[in-house]
């Protein structure tokens, strides 16, 4: 058997396996032999019962559009922060991680207050007959904003690492912008770009404590799955929270599952030279 050059391998192994399967694979564990003692018929009726598929269809449909938002304006905003010096640069970057430090209850709060129909922004949309707090538009605002650091900081280092000098061989061979940015940026940042996009998916399907407060909570309306999971844990129905708890956890890691199925297929690709 080779030996590896770097000591410490098999330590450092043991050590990392023993603390993911503490942290990660025995709770997911757990929640899956919860579920699979329900039998296939009493796990459907709960898993996909009409509150449940309502409630998904707002949860998967809202984090699918927020993800589509960020995937357009986080790329904006990576390219404004690598390609551009400006004052107050490194106040707008630190702002792009302020979901990360901001407890999610308290951004609930803050949306639910300006978007609010006498909110600051709300009071402004309202005679324009559009109201965002305690709507599906309200539940995208918020994982919005809780999904914009994950595509903005995956596309950043990225784009960093490209430089200018492909740009501008592109330039003297009489290449448009829109043409440099489609045949030279694009496929570059793609990526990241579908990884921050799919990291942000995932974190809205699950997201909870920013939401609750602008969504509304109504059944079958404005109801997330993470709070019908709640509702369900409130009145002891810990098979039916499961069941839902299941599908969103497969769902997620059926999406992480494809984006690194992807990215090893691209990795092997690009050390083909294709």
């Amino acid at each position: 058997m080779r030996r590896s050059i770097i000591p410490g391998f098999g330590l450092s192994l043991g050590v990392t396996v023993a603390w993911l399967s503490l942290i990660v694979f025995l709770p997911l564990a757990a929640l899956a032999l919860k579920a699979a003692q329900m039998g296939p018929a009493d796990f459907v009726a709960s898993a996909l019962n009409a509150r449940a598929i309502a409630a998904y269809k707002v949860s998967f449909g809202t984090a699918l559009l927020a993800a589509l938002i960020n995937a357009f304006f986080g790329t904006l905003v990576a390219w404004v922060l690598v390609r551009y010096s400006f004052p107050g640069r490194r106040l707008v970057s630190a702002m792009v991680d302020l979901p990360f430090a901001l407890p999610t209850a308290v951004a609930g709060i803050a949306l639910t207050t300006l978007y609010a129909e006498n909110g600051w922004i709300g009071s402004l949309l309202a005679p324009l007959g559009i109201k965002v707090a305690f709507t599906w538009i309200g539940i995208t605002v918020a994982l919005t904003f809780v999904g914009m650091p994950f595509v903005v900081r995956s596309i950043e280092p990225v784009l960093a690492d490209l430089g200018n000098d492909l740009e501008e061989v592109a330039t003297t061979l009489g290449a448009t912008r829109i043409q440099i940015f489609n045949r030279v940026i694009f496929p570059a940042i793609f990526p990241a770009l579908l990884t921050g996009f799919a990291m942000a998916f995932a974190r809205g399907v699950g997201e909870y404590g920013s939401v609750i407060f602008i969504a509304g909570n109504m059944p079958y309306r404005t109801e997330i799955a993470p709070l019908l999971i709640v509702t369900q844990l409130e009145q002891y129905d810990y098979d039916g929270a499961s069941a839902i708890a299941v599908v969103l956890l497969l769902a997620s890691f059926a999406l992480l599952v494809l984006l690194n199925l992807y990215q090893a297929w691209n990795a092997k690709r690009g050390g083909r030279g294709e």
